[in-house]
Formats: structure tokens, C-alpha cells, sequence
């Protein structure tokens, strides 16, 4: 039961203390790609540490031959029920660890299924008034004033854009715009906010998930943002983000211009600083063990005080 219980707090510590701490360094001007894993393997740290501590309450020792050397009085710290009492909490985590999982199966396919629909009636509309230009991928260009883009996600993707960002913006600003977009498609940006949606809709009332959709709509943005200033330069989707407006946009379909565009103005100041691509992956793969890793690190440390303070 200790170990169970050591497990869930350390899961709900990161849950709690996370959002804060990946928010700062989202504003410290490290790649909002890494932040993005970073967040996203935060998530996935907390769950699987729930299932761990579900599972080690149906172990019979708890896990206990990995702790071999500690005190006898460890064994007594490990059993805090009666055997029979912790195989019934075990049974009850496994039923709520089960409904956590089927909602978010039945949430991320009821969103995907929307926005699928949503495409569809987006294109079916669409497709008939634009000019296509071939490419990968196709770009929709409709005869419109209103300097706007936004990209819509399916197999294949598409990149809708207005005549009005050739009236308005110089030739660099408008191959960052389009940059931006195709960055989301390749990006598969529209599956993570996806993702992001049905995962905050199991365990709302932890700030981690809470936070999330937002959190990682204006990651996406960044990261799109990063990828135009690295092809187009800093100055060009700066240029862009001033101009192009997105409020017309499909709200299901990321804008160039439209969320938190104060925030990706001053992150751009950092675009011209920002690691090359293998390195940028390499620590993306650092932030996705590390954040991995803490809620473990976290339940083990706990475990370690306990007995320092315990046992003789």
C-alpha cells in the first residue's frame, strides 16, 4: 500500500508543479518544440505512474525484492492494509485506472470525428471557389481582401490562403505564412490538440491537464512560428503576425494569426538563437526521459525519507 500511495503522490506532484515550471521555460526561449514534449511526456509520466501504483497494489510484495537490504521494518512500511484490503483497492484502482482509459478513447474519437466533419464540410465549400496549387501540400488560394491562411489536417492535408496576402505582404512574408501552415500539417499539429483535448478531459481538476489545451495550442504556434523564422527569417513572420488575421479561420483549424500572437511576437526574438535541428532532437529526446522519469524519482524519494526517518 506505501508503495502505492508513494507512487500516486509523486504522480501528483508533477501534475501540480509541472505546468508552472514548463511555463517558464517556455518564456526562457528554449524551442517550443521541446516544450511541447516536455508537456506532452509529463502527461503520459503522471498516467503510467497511476497504472504502476495500481499494479503495485495487486503485487503480493509490492515490489518489495527490489528494495532487498533495507530494514525488516521496510516490510512493515509496505504493508499498510490487511491483504485482502489492498487486493480489493487494487481491483478498485484497476476499475478507475479502466474508465479513465475508455474516456479517453470515447473523447478523442468523438473529437476526431467532429473535426473530421468539420473538414469535409470545410472543403466541400471550399474546393469550389479556390484555385488550387499543386504542391504537397495543396494550397487553396481563395480571391479574398482579408489577408488570412490556415491549414486543415486530413490525408492529404491542405493549406487554405487568400489572394489578400499577395495584395498585402511582400514575397518573404508570404512563404512565411505558408511555411507556418505546412509546418502544422508536416507537424501533425491538428492530432496533438487532438490528443491534448481528450487527455485534459480525464483528470480536469489536475492543473497539468487542465492546462493543457491551452498550453499546447500556443506550443504549436510557436513551434509553426520556429520552423517559418528558420526558412523565411524572424523578421518576416513578424511581419506576418502584424498582418495576417485569422479570426475567420475554422476554429478547429490553426490560424497564422490568431492565438496568442502577443507571446509568439517576443518569442520570435529568440528564433535566431535556437539550437539546429539535431540538436534541437536531441534534446527533445533529454526533456521526454527527464520528465518521464520524475514522478518515479519523485515516489522513490519519498519511499527513501520514509525509511530514513522510520526504520532504526
Amino acid at each position: 500500500m506505501t508503495v502505492a500511495v508513494a507512487l500516486l503522490l509523486g504522480a501528483g506532484l508533477v501534475a501540480w508543479v509541472a505546468p508552472g515550471r514548463l511555463r517558464r521555460l517556455a518564456t526562457s526561449g528554449a524551442h517550443p518544440r521541446v516544450v511541447l514534449v516536455a508537456w506532452l511526456s509529463s502527461l503520459v509520466s503522471v498516467l503510467v505512474t497511476a497504472g504502476l501504483a495500481v499494479t503495485a497494489l495487486l503485487l503480493p510484495d509490492h515490489g518489495a525484492h527490489a528494495f532487498i537490504g533495507f530494514p525488516d521494518c521496510f516490510d512493515a512500511l509496505l504493508h499498510g492494509l490487511t491483504p485482502e484490503a489492498e487486493a480489493l483497492s487494487g481491483v478498485v484502482g484497476v476499475l478507475m485506472l479502466a474508465g479513465l482509459l475508455v474516456r479517453l478513447a470515447v473523447m478523442a474519437t468523438r473529437t476526431a470525428r467532429r473535426r473530421a466533419r468539420a473538414r469535409r464540410d470545410h472543403l466541400a465549400v471550399l474546393r469550389p471557389a479556390a484555385r488550387s496549387e499543386p504542391g504537397r501540400p495543396t494550397t487553396l488560394w481563395l480571391d479574398h481582401e482579408e489577408p488570412m491562411a490556415f491549414s486543415l489536417a486530413g490525408y492529404p492535408g491542405v493549406v487554405v490562403a487568400t489572394e489578400g496576402l499577395h495584395r498585402t505582404l511582400a514575397g518573404a512574408q508570404v512563404d512565411a505564412v505558408l511555411v507556418h501552415e505546412r509546418a502544422h500539417l508536416s507537424g501533425r499539429h491538428h492530432l496533438v490538440v487532438t490528443a491534448a483535448d481528450a487527455l485534459s478531459a480525464m483528470l480536469p481538476f489536475l492543473p497539468l491537464f487542465r492546462r493543457t489545451p491551452a498550453a499546447v495550442r500556443d506550443l504549436v504556434e510557436l513551434a509553426a512560428d520556429a520552423a517559418a523564422a528558420r526558412a523565411c527569417g524572424a523578421e518576416a513572420v513578424r511581419a506576418a503576425l502584424t498582418t495576417v488575421t485569422g479570426h475567420d479561420a475554422p476554429g478547429s483549424a490553426p490560424a497564422m494569426s490568431r492565438d496568442a500572437v502577443e507571446v509568439r511576437l517576443a518569442h520570435l526574438r529568440h528564433a535566431d538563437h535556437h539550437a539546429g535541428r539535431a540538436r534541437t532532437a536531441a534534446t527533445c529526446g533529454f526533456a521526454g526521459l527527464t520528465t518521464l522519469a520524475l514522478p518515479p524519482i519523485a515516489a522513490v524519494s519519498g519511499l527513501l525519507a520514509l525509511v530514513a526517518t522510520t526504520c532504526p
